[in-house]
């Protein structure tokens, strides 16, 4: 066997059972792919070294909702008691007007409660007070429960502790340890470095993004910056420094800046003031320097990143599977066959994306069907219209993504091919130095348009002319 036939035959043997990572591209188009991106990368390390607060500003805790501090604590004892004893007698009720028994019903004459609670934590560890549970009441309380307490130490002595939440943290913990050993189990060594991206993405958003609004700073500009990185370094960990991840890239930036005009402009328009629940309230009150329409808008471009990396990465994947499938494909091709696989992600994503913020407002729903408001007049309140807006700016990104990225994928995967294969490599006809057997051809150093590479692939094609 002559050695370019030998060469040829392990070129297509790796083409044909190769499931290795995506086959590189020409040093040309990395160059000018790297002329888009590191501008860019540059310009988000320089926002996050400008606005990085240094920690979240120091203020005096107010003792309102969520502004109280905190301590752990544990129930030692639960005594039930007569309920009038202790001055927690259930008030009588009027019958309802549709003839209903009244709420709380079922509970009259059973006991109440009486759990003692001792502080584990702070100043005070070792304290204890009484808190009584009503037997209508959500929540009750075992010996030995772990809770939270909320510290007003304005408040009377006898007063100043108070049971706020049940402790959490075990099922919370055991919780996240399956979920990360299920990545870890499916994906592997793609799961570790997710979760490593995760991991990340926690610290950008708490030491970064939440610090800075809360240092005055404006909400849409840190958002930004802090979503780009959170976007370059979660696609970079997670699919590697290559062309394919890149071209996600610079589709998930291109739509990021399609939501944030959108957003922008139709914030504005239906004059929302972003001002719509008691936790909103709160935090302006505390920090009245905060843009609040601001916080809205990065709001909504933060919570399409996450699904704007889906659709990308899996646009950029489609075409460039598609063009190893198929080397005689050219971009028109490709771009309408990802396409067909992009008709079929769209529907899925908003429907997701419309599912998962009706679930989060479902009280708010069920309040306005319960007050038996038209839709137009549920539709246009600020409240429900903020999530529609939210829903429907962040859907629009996400339809954009995916004609944007799977065109974008779609001519650099065949630019990239025809600079490599030289003649016939526009879609007329086979291409020799594409795909796997290019990257196996250059790795042996037999580089395309050589006097060396020619007889290989005149020969190829001879033997499989004889086949």
């Amino acid at each position: 066997m002559r050695p370019h036939e030998s060469h040829h035959q392990s070129a297509v043997h790796a083409h044909a059972h190769g499931h290795g990572p995506a086959t590189p591209v020409s040093r040309h188009l990395r160059k000018v792919i790297a002329a888009v991106l590191i501008p860019f990368a540059a310009a988000v390390a320089v926002g996050l070294v400008v606005l990085w607060p240094g920690g979240a500003p120091s203020h005096k805790p107010s003792g309102v909702g969520f502004d109280q501090p905190t301590e752990r604590a544990r129930v030692i004892k639960v005594a039930e008691v007569n309920c009038a004893d202790v001055h927690a007698e259930q008030q009588p009720q009027p019958p309802s007007p549709t003839g209903q028994p009244p709420a709380g019903g079922a509970s009259k004459g059973k006991p109440c409660q009486q759990a003692t609670i001792k502080v584990t934590t702070g100043e005070n560890a070792g304290r204890t007070f009484q808190t009584v549970v009503t037997p209508d009441a959500l929540r009750h309380y075992a010996t030995g429960q772990d809770v939270v307490v909320a510290y007003s130490p304005k408040a009377p002595k006898d007063l100043q502790y108070s049971v706020s939440d049940v402790d959490r943290s075990l099922p919370m913990w055991v919780l996240a340890g399956i979920f990360a050993l299920a990545v870890v189990i499916v994906g592997r060594l793609r799961g570790v470095l997710a979760l490593v991206a995760l991991a990340a993405s926690f610290v950008v958003l708490t030491l970064f993004i939440l610090p800075a609004i809360l240092q005055g700073s404006n909400p849409l500009l840190v958002a930004v910056i802090g979503g780009s990185a959170i976007m370059l370094i979660a696609l970079y960990l997670c699919h590697g420094l290559t062309a394919r991840t890149s071209v996600a890239v610079l589709g998930t930036l291109a739509s990021l800046l399609l939501i944030g005009l959108l957003g922008s402009v139709f914030i504005n328009w239906a004059l929302l003031t972003g001002n719509t629940d008691d936790t909103t309230g709160l935090v302006h009150g505390l920090y009245p320097d905060i843009e609040i329409r601001g916080l809205l808008l990065a709001g909504i471009i933060i919570g399409s990143l996450g699904v704007l990396d889906d659709v990308t990465v899996t646009q950029t994947a489609a075409v460039w599977e598609l063009k190893e499938a198929d080397q005689a494909a050219g971009w028109r091709k490709l771009y309408g066959a990802a396409m067909r696989i992009g008709r079929d992600h769209i529907a899925s994503v908003v429907n997701t994306l419309v599912l998962a913020y009706a679930g989060a407002a479902l009280p708010l729903l069920l309040l306005f069907s319960i007050a038996q408001s038209s839709v137009g007049t549920v539709a246009t309140s600020e409240v429900v219209a903020e999530e529609i807006i939210r829903t429907l700016v962040g859907s629009i990104g996400l339809v954009a993504a995916v004609p944007l990225t799977t065109l974008l994928a779609a001519l650099v995967v065949s630019a990239d091919r025809k600079s490599l294969g030289g003649p016939g490599s526009d879609g007329t006809g086979p291409v020799q130095g594409s795909g796997t057997g290019a990257g196996v051809g250059i790795a042996a150093g037999v580089p395309a348009g050589t006097a060396e590479g020619r007889p290989g692939r005149r020969g190829g094609r001879g033997k499989r002319r004889k086949q």
